[in-house]
C-alpha cells in the first residue's frame, strides 16, 4: 500500500480484529489477520498490542496450547468504546477523502 498507516489507524485495525472473537485471540493470528489488510511486521504489531493493553483497551491472559503458554488478547469495554469512536471518525474521514477524490468538495 502506498499510504502510510498512522498509529491511530493501526490501533483501530487491531481493535477491530481482536473484537471479532469475543473469547479473545492470540498474537500470531492477530498478525495474520491484520496482514490481510495492510503490510505490517510482527515487530510493529506487538508494541501496538502492548500499548493497547497499557491503555486498558485490551486485556491479556495466557492459555495452554500444545504444552506451552499462548498469550491471548481480548477487547475490554474501554477498548470497544475506543473502537466505536475510531469507526465514527473513520467514516467521516473516508467520506471526506472520497468526496475530494470524486471532485465533490471545493478546496
Amino acid at each position: 500500500m502506498v499510504f502510510n498507516t498512522g498509529a491511530a489507524l493501526l490501533d483501530a485495525i487491531v481493535l477491530a480484529v481482536v473484537s471479532r472473537d469475543k473469547e479473545g485471540t492470540y498474537g500470531y493470528k492477530i498478525t495474520q489477520d491484520v496482514r490481510r489488510v495492510i503490510d505490517v511486521s510482527e515487530s510493529t504489531l506487538y508494541p501496538v498490542l502492548r500499548r493497547l493493553q497499557k491503555d486498558e483497551c485490551l486485556e491479556v491472559y495466557d492459555r495452554q496450547f500444545d504444552g506451552r503458554n499462548r498469550r491471548y488478547y481480548k477487547v475490554t469495554e474501554k477498548g470497544m468504546a475506543q473502537l466505536n469512536l475510531y469507526k465514527v471518525e473513520w467514516k467521516n474521514y473516508s467520506r471526506k477523502i472520497h468526496e475530494i477524490f470524486e471532485g465533490g468538495v471545493a478546496v
